[in-house]
């Protein structure tokens, strides 16, 4: 590994014009009602969440996707593309699941050619060590929360204001890594 390597946890979710139901308070004798067209539209949103492993101070960083549809191996690649655009010519320690489509013959060719990208694959059925998953938890029980909106566009304003919610404090990313328990810059022993 060399030696300015960031650390990137990645992972997709979908949202769709379906709301999520939360639960909500209301005024006694007025049980609140979702009205919403029974539209199965979906989009897909991959973000990923990264820090530096030698080098704290440098923050975390978050990059988000959204499309219409589901990720597929190509739309993938487009999203790393867009992960190499963003950290700019440092190496990058990827963390992803098992989705098919991450190790597909075609993600597998593209990525033998990428020199800035080693890939690290997360146990199966262990969504808890990946810090996007709580980022996924954090907008879909606020600003996607009973949303029944009458297009895609209404779903995807409200996903993209979460992500500037999250990044706009610097508590709440970090929170998400240590949710995880993983430790990325362990302490060095005292003598």
């Amino acid at each position: 590994m060399r030696k300015r390597a960031w650390i990137v946890f990645l992972d997709e979710s979908g949202v769709s014009l379906l709301p999520e139901v939360c639960r909500t308070y209301a005024s006694r004798g007025r049980t609140p009602a979702l009205r919403h067209r029974l539209n199965w539209k979906r989009a897909s949103m991959a973000a990923a969440l990264g820090c530096h492993a030698a080098d704290p101070d440098r923050g975390l960083r978050l990059c988000f996707h959204l499309k219409p549809g589901s990720y597929d191996t190509t739309s993938l690649i487009e999203v790393l593309e867009q992960i190499k655009t963003f950290y700019a010519g440092e190496s990058v320690v990827l963390v992803w699941d098992g989705l098919s489509a991450h190790w597909s013959r075609g993600m597998r060719a593209w990525l033998a050619e990428q020199d800035w990208l080693t890939l690290e694959r997360l146990p199966a059925y262990a969504p808890d060590l990946n810090p996007v998953e709580p980022l996924w938890s954090a907008i879909k029980t606020r600003e996607l929360a009973n949303l029944a909106g009458d297009h895609l566009a209404d779903v995807a304003d409200a996903a993209e204001r979460g992500i500037h919610r999250v990044c706009s404090s610097e508590q709440l990313p970090w929170s998400f890594l240590t949710h995880t328990g993983l430790t990325i810059h362990p302490q060095t022993p005292q003598n």
